[in-house]
């Protein structure tokens, strides 16, 4: 989007002739401004002191401002700084152009010529004289062309046509450009120049009229209104016009401040950009159309975007935007990865505990079967058997140890041991034991029984 040049209010002072005798006001400044000078008992001042003054004096109280008078005398130094004397018929004062040919009408300068000047009043230190620094200047007779543009300049703001509110934005990229100068000259080699290094894609389109002389004003307003109907007159339709020429006096701008110029400006359907003469120059068409450029070459630039520029904003965009899409599928992949990594860890933790249950099932399952049963109890009957036959072992090998004890102490205590040492043990025939003899009875059968066996007798009295 362009930005809008808001054109400033043209402030001319007024123009004043050489040697005109000043007003009152004036007498009573000057008369007030020495009215300090010390009385003949104080100190006196140096001519420099004086002279500085003066020049104080002169630059508060005069300053800058339009003069108009004779040139004379004209030197031009090699310094490029001319000096020349401005003249009527009642006085002249010294003049100094600084950097001359840089100066705006400086071609005007030349013995005889009348001119009205700007410049800034002074005194030359060094020879005390009055002076002027004119900083540029233009032919006389103008004045009446200034009143001329104020009063259209007024009559015009005060029908709404300089009302920002009425100005129309450019398009931003305008393919059709049309433009309103003459077809020689710098103006058009430069706008040609910068749109086509800026814009090579825009096609101009060039209307040639007349920028300067009597009826230019009305070619440049039956062009604006052409190329508003372009399908009458047989031209392309253009997206923006550029009106506008190279520099000049006021008197040769002055096509740019007809009124008829203006209202074709005005009335443009098609934006438009005015281009008239150099920055430092405004005109009424500077004020009614859509942009003020300071110069034909900043109106094409300010006409179409900078190629280059473009492309540079496009690959900062492309750039943003690859950035943008990566940024934003980024975090769905972190979020695609966390979730694929809980979901895995949720998958093998599940997977883990079904595999847990399952083998405790299967444990569970294999404790539970009929054969597991019944191998545990062939295993547990097993067991037992084999405990009871270490009990049973156990048990005989005690009741055996036992035994032998007891048939060791049999043998100690027992008849054995007595037979050995002689003793008998003598029954009756039920194997009774006899312990006396009155248990004996004549013709009873007996049993002794020694150590090597048994003996069978008969009791006899």
């Amino acid at each position: 989007m362009s930005t809008q040049v808001n054109a400033p209010e043209i402030m001319r002072p007024h123009a004043i002739r050489v040697g005109r005798r000043p007003s009152d006001a004036r007498r009573s400044r000057a008369v007030d401004l020495f009215s300090d000078i010390p009385k003949k008992e104080t100190k006196a001042l140096t001519i420099t002191q004086l002279v500085r003054k003066m020049k104080r004096a002169i630059e508060t109280e005069v300053g800058k401002l339009w003069i108009e008078g004779e040139v004379s005398n004209l030197r031009k130094q090699a310094s490029g700084h001319w000096y020349f004397s401005l003249k009527d018929e009642g006085a002249q004062i010294s003049c100094a152009m600084f950097s001359a040919r840089n100066r705006e009408g400086s071609e005007h300068l030349e013995d005889g010529a009348k001119v009205r000047a700007f410049a800034d009043s002074t005194v030359y230190l060094a020879r005390g004289q009055l002076q002027v620094v004119v900083e540029k200047c233009e032919r006389s007779g103008l004045g009446d062309l200034q009143a001329k543009f104020e009063a259209l300049k007024k009559k015009l703001n005060a029908e709404g046509l300089f009302d920002a509110s009425r100005r129309r934005q450019l398009p931003p990229f305008p393919r059709t450009i049309g433009i309103v100068t003459s077809p020689t000259g710098a103006v058009i080699q430069d706008i040609m120049n910068v749109l086509s290094r800026r814009a090579p894609w825009v096609q101009p389109v060039l209307f040639p009229v007349r920028v300067q002389g009597k009826g230019a004003e009305r070619e440049i307003a039956e062009a604006i209104r052409k190329l508003n109907s372009p399908e009458k007159f047989g031209y392309p339709r253009c997206d923006l016009l550029i009106v506008g020429r190279g520099g000049g006096s006021l008197e040769d701008l002055w096509c740019f401040n007809e009124e008829i110029t203006a209202r074709a400006i005005a009335g443009s359907q098609i934006p438009i950009i005015s281009a008239v003469g150099h920055e430092i120059d405004f005109t009424i068409a500077d004020f009614v159309a859509d942009l003020r450029a300071p110069t034909p070459s900043a109106a094409a630039e300010l006409a179409v975007p900078d190629a280059a520029e473009l492309r540079a904003s496009l690959e900062y965009t492309r750039n943003r935007l690859h950035r943008s899409l990566r940024n934003l599928f980024r975090e769905p992949q972190q979020r695609l990865d966390s979730l694929r990594e809980t979901l895995n860890s949720s998958a093998d933790a599940t997977l883990r505990d079904h595999s847990r249950k399952l083998r405790e099932l299967q444990l569970r399952h294999r404790s539970l079967h009929p054969l597991s049963l019944l191998e545990r109890r062939r295993e547990n009957l097993a067991a037992l058997g084999k405990n009871l036959e270490r009990a049973v072992a156990d048990r005989l090998f005690r009741q055996t140890e036992r035994l032998s004890r007891l048939s060791n102490l049999i043998r100690t205590l027992g008849p054995e041991s007595a037979f050995k040492r002689g003793f008998s043990i003598t029954t009756d025939a039920d194997g009774k034991i006899l312990r006396s003899t009155k248990a004996i009875k004549s013709g009873q059968k007996i049993r002794t029984k020694l150590i090597d066996g048994e003996i069978n007798s008969t009791v006899q009295n």
